[in-house]
C-alpha cells in the first residue's frame, strides 16, 4: 500500500536569510532596543549628578578611548578565535558594566571618575565584539543578494534603535536614568545568549600565522592598499568625531535649553532612526551600480543635524533634519558594507574591520573631550558650526579619489587568496579592475 507523499514545507524566509543570519539580526535588535536609550541616559544620568557639558563629554570620550586602544587587537583576536565567542564575552563584559553603572545611578552615588570607569569597560568590550561582528554578519551571506541581506539587517537594526532612542528618552524623563541603563544591561544579557547558539562550522579553519603582529601586519597590508578603503575611512576619522561632540555632548544640552530636555531629543533621535529604516527599506531595492559613489554624495546630509542644532531649530524642524540623514546615511552604510563584503576576503575580514573602525574612532574621544572646552571658547552655535563644515569638506575631498567614484557591484566576492568566487546572475554589473 502506498502512501501519499507528505507535501513539502516552504521555506520560512528568502534562502539569504540562514540560521547565523537569522540569530545575528535578533541578537542586533536586542542590544539597539537597549543601547540607544542608554546612550541618552548616561548624558543625563552625568546632569543629574551636577555636571556639565565638559564632563558629559568626558564620559562619553572615557567610552571611546579604549575603542581606540583594543580594536586592532580585537580585529586580530576575531581572526584567530571563534567569532562567536568573542562576542559573546565581549557582551558580557557589556553586561556587567552598565548593570553596575545602573546600580550607581539608582542608589545615588554615581562619581565622575566611576561613570567614566564603567563606560570604558563598555568600550572595550565594544572593540572586541564589532570586528567579530562584522566578520560573523559577512560570513553568514553570499552571491549577489548580499546587499539586500545587510539593508534587511541594517533595516531590522535600525527600526530597534528608532524604539530604544524614542522609549529611552521617554523612560529617562518619567522614571530617570538608571532604569534605562538597567534595561540596556538585560539586552546585553539575552543578546549574548543568542550569540551563543551561532555556528560557526562553515567557516574554514585559520591557516598557521606568524602571530599577532604578524597579523596586524597582514590586516594593514590589505587595507592600505586599497585608496577606496582608507580614503572613506579617513573621512569618516573626522565626520564621525564631529558627530560624535554634537550628539553627545552639544544635543543634549541644546535639548535641555532649548528643546524641552530629555524627551524631545529622544523624539528627534527616534526620527533619525526612522529614516534610516527608510534609507535600508530602500536599498532592499536600489542596487546603485557605483557603489561608493552614491554612498558618499549621500553623506553630505550629515551635516544637517549639527547645523540645525546651531541655529536651533524648532523641534518639528529637527526631526525632520534628522529623518533626512537617517535616510541618506544608510544608503552609504548598505553600500559600504556590500563593498568589502565584495572585495575582502573571508579569513580577513575582522582584522580589515578593526582597521576600519579604529580609523573611524580614533578622534572621537579627542573631539568628545574638547567639545566643552571649546564650547567655552568659542561658543556653542560656532562650534556646532564648524562641526558641520568639517564634514561637508571631508566629504568632498574624499571624491577626489578615482577609486571612490569608479567601483562597481558585482555578484562574485572575494574568497581566500583574493580570488573571486560565485555565479553571475543575469543582471550582473562589469568589475571594477585595479582595486588593491
Amino acid at each position: 500500500m502506498t502512501t501519499a507523499a507528505a507535501p513539502s514545507r516552504r521555506p520560512r524566509g528568502p534562502a539569504w536569510a540562514g540560521r547565523n543570519y537569522s540569530l545575528l539580526t535578533a541578537a542586533a535588535v536586542v542590544t539597539s532596543l537597549g543601547s540607544q536609550g542608554a546612550l541618552i541616559a548616561a548624558a543625563f544620568a552625568v546632569l543629574e549628578t551636577g555636571g556639565d557639558g565638559g564632563d558629559v563629554g568626558l564620559v562619553a570620550a572615557a567610552r571611546t578611548l579604549p575603542l581606540v586602544l583594543f580594536l586592532l587587537i580585537g580585529g586580530a583576536v576575531a581572526d584567530r578565535l571563534p567569532r562567536h565567542r568573542v562576542m559573546v564575552a565581549a557582551n558580557a563584559l557589556n553586561c556587567l558594566s552598565q548593570a553596575a553603572f545602573a546600580a550607581l545611578v539608582l542608589t545615588g552615588e554615581a562619581r565622575l571618575w566611576q561613570m567614566m570607569l564603567l563606560t570604558a569597560l563598555g568600550g572595550t568590550g565594544q572593540a572586541f565584539f564589532s570586528p567579530a561582528a562584522e566578520g560573523m554578519l559577512m560570513s553568514s551571506v553570499q552571491g549577489d543578494q548580499a546587499g539586500r541581506a545587510f539593508a534587511v539587517f541594517r533595516m531590522a537594526m535600525q527600526g530597534a534603535a528608532l524604539g530604544g532612542a524614542a522609549l529611552g528618552g521617554a523612560m529617562v524623563a518619567v522614571i530617570g536614568p538608571g532604569w534605562v541603563l538597567a534595561a540596556d544591561a538585560a539586552a546585553f544579557a539575552v543578546a549574548g545568549a543568542l550569540r551563543g547558539l551561532l555556528d560557526v562550522g562553515h567557516i574554514p579553519p585559520r591557516e598557521p600565522g606568524g602571530g599577532l603582529l604578524a597579523d596586524l601586519r597582514e590586516g594593514w597590508r590589505e587595507f592600505a592598499g586599497r585608496p577606496w578603503l582608507w580614503g572613506i575611512v579617513v573621512q569618516f576619522s573626522v565626520a564621525n568625531a564631529v558627530v560624535g561632540a554634537a550628539d553627545a555632548v552639544y544635543g543634549p544640552l541644546v535639548a535641555r535649553d532649548h528643546l524641552g530636555g530629555a524627551g524631545p531629543w529622544g523624539v528627534a533621535l527616534g526620527f533619525f532612526g526612522a529614516g534610516t529604516v527608510a534609507g535600508a527599506l530602500l536599498m532592499t531595492r536600489w542596487k546603485p551600480h557605483r557603489l561608493l559613489l552614491a554612498g558618499t554624495l549621500c553623506v553630505f546630509p550629515l551635516a544637517l543635524p549639527s547645523a540645525a542644532l546651531a541655529v536651533p531649530v524648532p523641534i518639528g524642524v529637527l526631526c525632520a533634519v534628522m529623518f533626512v540623514t537617517g535616510v541618506t546615511l544608510e544608503v552609504f552604510g548598505v553600500s559600504w558594507m556590500t563593498a568589502l563584503h565584495q572585495e575582502i576576503p573571508e579569513e580577513k575580514l575582522s582584522r580589515v574591520s578593526a582597521y576600519d573602525w579604529f580609523g573611524s574612532v580614533a578622534l572621537m574621544p579627542l573631539a568628545t573631550a574638547l567639545a566643552g572646552p571649546a564650547e567655552e571658547a568659542f561658543g556653542r552655535t560656532p562650534s556646532l558650526w564648524g562641526c558641520a563644515v568639517l564634514i561637508v569638506v571631508m566629504t568632498a575631498a574624499v571624491l577626489c579619489v578615482p577609486d571612490v567614484r569608479n567601483l562597481r557591484r558585482r555578484t562574485k566576492q572575494v574568497t581566500h587568496g583574493g580570488r573571486e568566487s560565485g555565479n553571475a546572475s543575469p543582471d550582473a554589473e562589469r568589475p571594477v579592475g585595479g582595486l588593491g
